[in-house]
């Protein structure tokens, strides 16, 4: 079974070769890496050429588009348009896989299981020290009865079966930073889809995104978030997606303390 993995990059020179090396050094063979790049002005395609040039791919293969975008939401569109693997997930640019046995973890959690989805947990870390641990998001307390409450799984663990966007579609590029809130929450509050959470960390995930990188983003999440409820008939409020935060607050706290 052949995994494809989306990275949307967009200036990422100072940390794309640890994303690119992390795929590389997953131990599952049969894998593709499309990289979207949104016209890049600094050495983010030159530094992707040269860690995959000097790594022993060992079946594996990474393409690269780069032309210029609307957003990251166009660019992972792009990206699922370009892939040939029957499962598909997604690898941001500054991000890593929390080990090198993901692949090969999602791989074996679709074989002989009539699944359309699996996902796990996401662990955060500070821009200048990767080896720490910040906070721990935990994709087991996502159910669909959630989603007015602005709660999903970790969309960056999210792998899909390709058919999954043939029967629901790719991400609505209308959306700034909730487009991945829209389209999870369309897919996952049809009865008919069938997935399952794994208690582990699959991704770690260097803090100061689109989505965690200030008030005026917070402001635009959540007024995006209940754009999509409404759109999608999810009964939701501005009060239902505030306590969502206050939920949160059990992430920070040390392991021990949780």
């Amino acid at each position: 079974m052949k995994l494809s993995v989306i990275m949307v990059a967009y200036n990422s020179e100072t940390t794309v070769a640890r994303s690119v090396r992390s795929f590389l050094e997953q131990d599952y063979a049969d894998k593709e890496l499309i990289v979207v790049d949104g016209a890049s002005t600094d050495r983010t395609c030159d530094i992707i050429a040269e860690v995959a040039d000097n790594a022993g791919m060992a079946g594996a293969s990474i393409s690269v588009v780069s032309e210029p975008d609307t957003g990251i939401y166009d660019g992972l569109n792009k990206g699922i348009g370009r892939a040939t693997g029957g499962i598909i997930g997604l690898l941001h640019s500054n991000d890593v896989f929390a080990s090198t046995g993901i692949l090969s973890r999602v791989a074996s959690a679709f074989e002989g299981c009539d699944l359309d989805a699996v996902y796990a947990d996401v662990e955060f870390f500070p821009e200048h020290a990767p080896e720490k641990t910040t906070r721990r998001y935990r994709s087991g307390k996502f159910s669909p009865a959630q989603l007015g409450h602005g709660i999903l799984p970790a969309h960056p663990t999210l792998f899909l079966k390709s058919d999954v966007f043939e029967r629901f579609g790719r991400y609505d590029t209308s959306y700034k930073i909730s487009g991945d809130f829209e389209f999870v929450a369309r897919i996952f509050k049809d009865d008919s889809l069938a997935y399952r959470h794994f208690d582990e960390v699959w991704t770690r995930m260097q803090t100061g995104g689109a989505s965690t990188s200030g008030i005026r983003s917070k402001v635009t999440l959540n007024v995006e978030t209940l754009r999509a409820c409404r759109t999608l008939g999810i009964k939701s409020n501005m009060a239902k997606l505030m306590v969502k935060y206050l939920r949160k607050l059990p992430e920070f706290l040390p392991a021990g303390w949780r």
